[in-house]
């Protein structure tokens, strides 16, 4: 199993590879130097909230805001937390250390887009581990590459796009049937709508909407007596 999860994550690093790349640049041009970069790069682990503390610390916002946002930004992350926490309940200290570091918006939605192909939560853990490797050492990499070259991609290439369609790959194969679409048709467009909100909270609330409205379309209807 972790195999196949290194498998499954292959197609999504080659949208992590810019991601990083662009990461890797904005360090360098903020003043930052390699350690600093790459201390902030293995510690927080979470993209989107390096990219906005580095843009408040070339404003010179105090501390406080920065950690304040990154905070906000990652707190998608409790609800993928939610959902992981019944495959690492019986795993000891050090296997949901990792699992806790290593989970990303990539390696969730990997693992729960082939979930149909796994029997138990033993081989769900052991697929998830075997993504989240890959995805670690890609990251890495490419922010290291960023830093030291610049991103070297075309800006005519457009190699943004990558990262929000490789997510759209993963999710349409688990659109099973009107539910699923009802509750992404209802999560594309209410997070267009809150996206003005302050501190990425857009991201959130959409989130949490989308879960609402998914809990109650997907609820048991309880028979008259």
């Amino acid at each position: 199993m972790y195999l196949q999860g290194a498998k499954a994550i292959l197609p999504i690093l080659t949208g992590v590879i810019p991601f990083g790349l662009v990461m890797g640049t904005v360090a360098s041009n903020a003043q930052l130097d390699l350690m600093q970069t790459m201390g902030m790069n293995i510690i927080i682990f979470a993209g989107a909230s390096q990219l906005a503390a580095l843009d408040l610390m070339t404003q010179n916002t105090t501390s406080a805001v920065i950690i304040a946002t990154g905070l906000i930004i990652n707190l998608r992350f409790m609800l993928y937390s939610a959902a992981f926490s019944p495959l690492v309940k019986s795993s000891g200290f050090l296997i949901k250390a990792l699992c806790a570091y290593s989970l990303t918006d990539q390696t969730y939605s990997v693992t729960v887009a082939n979930e149909d192909k796994l029997n138990n939560n033993t081989e769900s853990l052991q697929f998830y581990i075997g993504a989240s490797i890959p995805m670690i050492f890609t990251w890495q990499a490419a922010v290291l590459l960023g830093f030291v070259f610049g991103n070297f991609a075309p800006e005519s290439l457009s190699l943004d796009y990558a990262v929000p369609l490789s997510f759209i790959a993963l999710v349409l194969p688990t659109m099973k049937n009107r539910n699923y679409i009802y509750v992404a048709m209802f999560a594309s467009v209410i997070s267009i709508l809150l996206k003005p909100m302050p501190y990425n909270l857009g991201l959130l609330t959409s989130g949490l909407l989308s879960l609402a409205l998914g809990a109650y379309l997907s609820r048991k209807r309880v028979p008259n007596d």
